[in-house]
């Protein structure tokens, strides 16, 4: 797209904003707050919700002899869904509140952080569960889950029509198995906090010293402890742990910069400006090409007038000849 019509889109968009009444003023409100992001945010739970409980996963079929599968179904976790959600939105919540308010960071602050820490949990569940289901990959205590008629063979392909277990959530979830929800949950949570507390600690700064570097790992060392824990749980195996860390720390990342620069930059403790504020840099922005093309005009008018002035000469003085 040429620069022209790049700038007469910007124009129409602004020409539609500038508008009197309703329309008007839903456009500049859709502009300048956060309204966007909160409507994404709920659309992603209310996706999550329905396919929670709407949806089955992919279930693929397996061996009774399958050893990879064999293993015992732990009914207390160490980590219980409760308490995940405790380590993984809690605490980092309570933090970064905490932290702006000692730190008497302002408001916008505290909202872009807070909000930035909403939606990299929501986006990391709903991703998950997107790939949980599509993929069906069996837990490593599937069996026990199933509880296989008698005189099932050992060697062959089965479905899940041989499981006779009655509890049809505790089935289905055993085809649940990758990537890892906790340890995507908790990598999107406390992995955005240690992304918040480099950047405001300065860490990735020339002779920082040890105690905030340790200070921002901290939460990712209890992340992975939430993750290591369901390899004790045997609910999954080392591949189903590393891909979700892996995909909650990714969008945790990219929730962070969505409103944060780099936490190698000076003003890494910063947030980017507010919508409002940037809408208004924005409009600022596009009034003046237009000024400035009406005082090109304008100078070129003010040297037409000039030129045809030095160029005309008064016959009144001319004086005829002999």
């Amino acid at each position: 797209m040429s620069y022209r019509s790049t700038t007469k889109h910007g124009r129409q968009a602004s020409a539609w904003l500038q508008q009197p009444g309703f329309i008007g003023s839903i456009g500049r409100f859709w502009q300048r707050s956060y309204a966007p992001d909160y409507l994404g945010y709920v659309l992603l739970v209310t996706a999550y919700t329905l396919m929670g409980l709407f949806i089955e996963p992919f279930h693929r079929m397996f061996y009774l002899d399958d050893r990879s599968k064999s293993y015992p179904h732990a009914l207390v976790e160490r980590v219980p869904p409760v308490w995940l959600f405790v380590y993984g939105g809690g605490i980092p919540l309570v933090v970064i509140l905490v932290w702006t308010l000692v730190a008497r960071s302002g408001f916008h602050q505290a909202h872009v952080s807070i909000l930035g820490l909403l939606i990299s949990l929501a986006l990391t569940t709903f991703l998950t569960d997107v790939v949980k289901n599509s993929v069906g990959r069996p837990r490593p205590d599937l069996i026990a889950r199933c509880k296989p008629k008698e005189g099932t063979p050992n060697n062959t392909l089965l479905t899940i029509d041989v499981c006779t277990e009655a509890n049809s959530h505790m089935l289905q979830d055993g085809w649940r198995s990758f990537p890892s929800g906790h340890s995507s949950w908790a990598f999107s949570g406390l992995g955005y906090l240690a992304i918040f507390l480099a950047g405001q600690m300065h860490i990735f700064r020339p002779r920082t010293d040890l105690a905030r570097v340790l200070i921002a790992l901290a939460p990712l060392v209890g992340a992975a402890l939430i993750a290591i824990s369901r390899l004790e749980d045997y609910r999954h195996d080392v591949f189903d742990v590393s891909c979700g860390s892996l995909l909650g720390m990714l969008v945790a990342y990219f929730s962070y910069r969505r409103y944060y620069p780099s936490v190698r930059l000076a003003n890494c403790d910063q947030p980017y400006p507010s919508r409002y504020e940037f809408a208004v840099q924005a409009n600022q922005n596009r009034s003046k090409p237009d000024e400035e093309q009406g005082l090109r005009s304008g100078d070129r008018a003010s040297v037409d007038d000039s030129t045809d002035a030095t160029e005309s000469y008064p016959l009144n003085d001319l004086r005829s000849g002999p």
